[in-house]
């Protein structure tokens, strides 16, 4: 069975929301999906997968939240090269510059992403995002 690596960091549970969306679309596939914590993760969580989905909201100043996610960018940015990657995430206020930047930092890694652009949702997921993100996991459940 394939395997779906879902990992992710959510402050308000708008991330998480989306992330078990991601979830229940790789299931509908037949995938076996694991949400991963990005507080649990590590490089090798995404060693041997063709593909893997990545969620934070956007923090600070538009950013990646700093002590637990970007650091694990940080050792990820070596090892996603040559994957397609769901990059997915909420945020409260600003335009999505945290997803354009991190968008093209995966770029610059040698991975691809997914449908060539982040899934956003403005504070809660709405319908459509949550559509979206089910698609992202039926798409990575093909891929794996």
């Amino acid at each position: 069975m394939a395997k779906v690596n879902i990992i992710y960091w959510s402050g308000t549970g708008n991330t998480a929301a989306m992330a078990a969306a991601i979830a229940a679309g790789a299931k509908e596939a037949g995938a076996e999906a694991n949400l991963i914590p990005a507080e649990t993760a590590s490089a090798d969580d995404v060693k041997d997968a063709k593909a893997v989905a990545l969620g934070c909201p956007s923090m600070g100043a538009e950013q990646l939240e700093e002590t637990i996610m970007e650091p694990l960018m940080e050792e990820l940015d070596g090892n996603i090269s040559g994957k397609t990657v769901v990059l997915f995430g909420s945020y409260g206020w600003g335009s999505g510059d945290w997803m354009r930047d991190w968008e093209d930092r995966v770029g610059s890694d040698g991975a691809q992403v997914w449908n060539g652009e982040g899934i956003i949702a403005n504070n809660a997921p709405d319908e459509e995002a949550l559509d979206n993100c089910r698609a992202a996991g039926k798409d990575l459940a093909g891929l794996v």
